[in-house]
């Protein structure tokens, strides 16, 4: 476990936040072996299927998000300012009442993933494919909340090399498995979700054990298993992070009914360029994080002065993680979305390569919004976070339904850079305006 309060910001920052770098990168690879090996496997109509449930599968997956926020930063606060037995206890009420939610958002997205599918309008040629892949995943949901509260609370720590480990393996397993079930077994997309999660249990079984293990060894004189003073301070990030994460795919799934309208083989192509996309900005907010994470720990230990080197820090880290993916987006985007279709659709193809350069420039704008949001994240400034990222939300959708019916599909990517730049603005308003400063630290 690592202090984020003591040596240099600028040196903290980087080797804090090159672990947490590397696990967003084995995540996300290990997020798109299904889509690749599908695509080249299986065929174009099995990736649209994969594609189609991908942003309800997202839906979820901001909900773990936005849970691991909340647990980490009241957490990093705690330890900065020593309070350890409180810590523990934070620890044992994030896994309990987000264990349980986990449970209940489980059988809530099995009864409405059919009818959800419908709505959004899923192409009838990869509604079953679709489907199946959608409900293995949601059976196994409770392993990605228990594996983000385990690295949420890792992270807070100040550990971003443990993670990455579980990552590591996780992610040669899931694509061993992937491999096995679908070339062998001849599984299809059915052997993509399973591989997927059980790839994620193995992950949240070993976070779990290695973190039970690491917090025997701190000494206190008495901790809660359960505390609801502390699960308010609790939600009171989680639930503002769950509803903008939560908002975000909800947007993407406007998006994707838009985009499942133009047919089977555009929808292909969308789904490997955002897979794309969302590898990109993935590991652009692995520098959010760790600019929320130094955030938290100086307020906890009063040590306001050290934040705008935290910040510079994080933008520069952020920027260097940028600059490989605009030029490979925007200059070899063919070669790009070949790496999922294996395909002749000249469609799909310029589909995808579309999305990405009309994006890609546009990395750079989002770095200082992210780094940004983590300063917000990790100082309380909740109302602040989610009035920027509803607002680029918001636009997106709406510019999208008005751009669509005059440029077509062209009209829902152009939503994208307009919308950034739009919530980039806002954030950096509010964040030289200082409106996110605190006085005091939040526990």
């Amino acid at each position: 476990m690592v202090s984020l309060t003591e040596s240099k910001p600028s040196k903290a920052m980087w080797f804090f936040a090159l672990p947490l770098l590397a696990s967003a990168i084995f995540q996300q690879l290990y997020n798109i072996a299904d889509t690749v090996i599908v695509g080249q496997f299986v065929g174009e109509d099995a990736l649209a299927a994969v594609g189609a449930s991908f942003p309800i599968t997202m839906v979820f997956m901001a909900v773990a998000f936005g849970c691991n926020i909340g647990c980490s930063v009241i957490i990093s606060q705690l330890y900065g300012g020593k309070k350890m037995c409180q810590m523990k206890t934070a620890v044992s009420t994030s896994f309990l009442s987000f264990g349980v939610l986990s449970l209940v958002l489980t059988g809530i997205g099995l009864l409405v993933a059919t009818p959800l599918m419908r709505l959004l309008g899923t192409p009838d040629n990869i509604f079953a494919d679709s489907m199946t892949y959608l409900n293995v995943y949601l059976a196994g949901m409770a392993f990605v909340f228990l594996y983000n509260i385990a690295t949420g609370i890792f992270t807070a720590l100040g550990d971003s090399k443990t993670p990455l480990v579980f990552l590591i393996l996780s992610s040669v397993l899931n694509v061993v498995l992937d491999l096995v079930f679908i070339i062998y077994f001849k599984m299809g997309v059915a052997g993509a979700a399973w591989a997927t999660v059980i790839s994620q249990g193995v992950s949240a079984i070993c976070a779990i054990a290695t973190l039970v293990a690491r917090l025997k060894k701190i000494e206190c004189t008495q901790s809660e298993k359960f505390s609801f003073s502390l699960i308010k301070k609790i939600a009171y990030v989680a639930i503002p992070s769950v509803l903008q994460q939560s908002f975000v795919s909800i947007g993407n799934l406007f998006i994707q009914g838009l985009v499942n309208g133009f047919g089977s083989s555009v929808v292909a192509g969308y789904t490997a360029a955002i897979k794309l996309n969302t590898f990109t900005l993935a590991c652009i907010l692995t520098m959010s994080n760790a600019t929320s994470s130094f955030t938290a720990q100086n307020i906890g230990a009063g040590k306001m002065e050290r934040l705008p080197q935290g910040f510079r820090a994080g933008m520069t880290m952020a920027l260097c993680v940028a600059l490989p993916f605009f030029v490979a987006f925007f200059f070899f985007s063919p070669q790009m979305i070949k790496i999922f279709l294996d395909s002749d659709s000249a469609l799909a193809l310029s589909t995808g390569c579309d999305f990405l350069k009309m994006t890609s420039p546009f990395y750079f704008l989002i770095c200082l919004k992210i780094v940004i949001d983590g300063i917000f994240r990790g100082s309380g400034a909740m109302k602040l976070f989610m009035t920027s990222t509803f607002l680029d939300l918001l636009l997106r959708v709406a510019i999208a339904y008005i751009l669509t019916p005059s440029m077509g599909v062209m009209g829902i990517w152009t939503s994208w850079p307009i919308g950034w730049s739009i919530a980039t603005f806002v954030s950096a308003f509010c964040y030289f305006k200082k409106w996110w400063k605190p006085k005091g630290a939040m526990v």
